[in-house]
């Protein structure tokens, strides 16, 4: 019998007083629900949708720490980790064990959410309306494929690291998963399979999903906007540059059409109001909601001087700011301390796709490929630093590209992917030795649970 499980339910009678009552009491215990059951309507299935949209608001995903533990692994003295927990400080040194709690509580959370849209995509015939199946069916292979897409590039090898199509990504799982048997055990299929899939869905939900119309009120869905942006941060990841341009490019060619623009001040992304809520802004093609009732910001609990401000920024990084870049004001001094600024709503909405992210994309991609898609790379590179109060630039190189999407970018989970694809080294933090962009100690090992709980899975070497 096929069943969806949404976790474990116990239900234990003590006292024999009560053996013998009222026969309406005998409820055998259950640890799952019939599908038939829990699918049986066309509101049924867009709640479900919801709760993998929920799953992506979790701290153990995209409420934090999937760009944070990012962030820490490729971290070269930037910053440095003071907090007292043991996890991150393993990630940041490069010195991971199989059991780190972070490492597995990502794995978990990420799968959990994919056999939510899994559950989703099974029961498409069950929504009412053609229009709906088709909006679903986009949304839910959006965040299966966002969450594949950041999973493959914790837990395997860089897609320019050796041979993709041999080297071990992840399990792809693309059917529900409802019991634990032999049957769903699966392998670690290869990147290049993670990778096709990973575009085959996105290339569906771009051309299923409705495109924004209004910017402040359609960010926190996924649209057609955000499948083609997530597709060009895909794109530029296996270096296939002209791909990642016209992606990028047809994501700012629409936004822009229907009032989506950079906003007048960096610091107008990140700003919180009087009760802690950073709201969506026309900036935002993508975001994470929360609100005092829902989710939790952990990049406020990690980043923010009002919660632990565990991570110390160190003068390597502000120096990379020139004088007047106002990006370099998002820094607060506190005794001993200098912290980011940029989380510090602390039910903030998280932007996980901006604007200015597909300005640098287009301006990169168009830079390495020779060509001047949508326009030139100086053009889109001097927008990015008008916003921040510098001067325009009278020539551009790839060094000055990658700097300003370094300091555009930054604590938004996007170094461990940069430094991979760019061929760049980081440092050893014990010892200022340096580690190189292929090193397996900057591949996630494969949780140890999941290794015991499933004998196909392979570990990654190092661990």
């Amino acid at each position: 019998m096929k069943k969806i499980l949404f976790g474990l339910l116990t239900a234990t009678l003590i006292g024999g007083g009560l053996v013998g009552c009222n026969s309406k009491l005998d409820v055998a215990p259950v640890d799952s629900t019939d599908a038939a059951n829990a699918l049986l309507t066309s509101n049924d299935v867009q709640g479900t949708l919801v709760g993998a949209y929920t799953g992506l608001q979790s701290n153990q995903a995209y409420g934090g720490y999937i760009q944070f533990m990012s962030d820490l692994l490729a971290d070269d003295g930037d910053v440095e980790f003071v907090g007292t927990f043991i996890p991150p400080q393993q990630i940041q040194r490069k010195v991971i064990l199989k059991d780190n709690g972070f490492v597995e509580s990502i794995w978990v959370r990420g799968y959990n959410t994919v056999n939510r849209t899994n559950n989703v995509l099974a029961n498409l015939d069950k929504l009412d309306t053609p229009a709906k199946k088709t909006q679903v069916e986009g949304e839910a292979k959006f965040i299966r494929s966002l969450v594949f897409f950041d999973l493959v590039r914790l837990y395997a090898r860089a897609w320019n690291d050796g041979t993709p199509a041999s080297n071990l990504g992840i399990p792809l799982v693309l059917t529900p998963t409802s019991t634990i048997s032999a049957a769903n055990q699966l392998k670690r299929n290869t990147v290049a399979e993670v990778y096709a899939q990973i575009i085959t869905d996105l290339t569906t939900a771009e051309a299923k999903l409705a495109a924004i119309t209004t910017p402040v009120n359609f960010n926190q869905f996924a649209t057609r906007e955000s499948a083609s942006a997530l597709l060009a941060r895909v794109y530029l990841q296996q270096g296939r540059f002209a791909e990642a341009a016209a992606a990028a490019n047809r994501t700012i060619t629409r936004f822009t059409a229907v009032g989506g623009g950079l906003n007048p001040n960096y610091g107008d992304n990140f700003t919180a109001n009087a009760v802690g809520l950073a709201a969506n802004t026309v900036e935002d093609i993508f975001t994470i909601q929360y609100s005092v009732q829902s989710g939790l910001n952990d990049l406020n609990t990690f980043y923010s001087v009002s919660q632990r401000g565990d991570v110390s920024v160190n003068s390597q990084l502000t120096d990379q700011f020139e004088a007047d870049d106002d990006r370099g004001n998002l820094f607060v001094q506190v005794p001993n301390q200098l912290l980011s600024t940029k989380y510090d709503g602390q039910y903030g909405n998280i932007k996980l796709v901006r604007l200015s992210e597909m300005l640098l994309i287009r301006a990169e991609a168009n830079f390495r490929a020779g060509t001047t898609l949508g326009a030139r790379p100086l053009a889109d590179i001097n927008l990015i630093r008008t916003r921040a109060l510098l001067p325009p630039l009278t020539s551009v190189s790839l060094p000055v590209i990658l700097k300003e999407r370094k300091l555009e970018l930054l604590f938004e989970g996007f170094l461990l992917g940069d430094l991979k694809r760019n061929r760049a080294s980081t440092a050893d933090p014990d010892n200022g030795a340096p580690i190189a962009w292929n090193s397996p100690r900057l591949v996630f090992p494969i949780p140890l649970r999941e290794i015991n709980a499933n004998p196909n899975l392979v570990q990654n070497p190092g661990y």
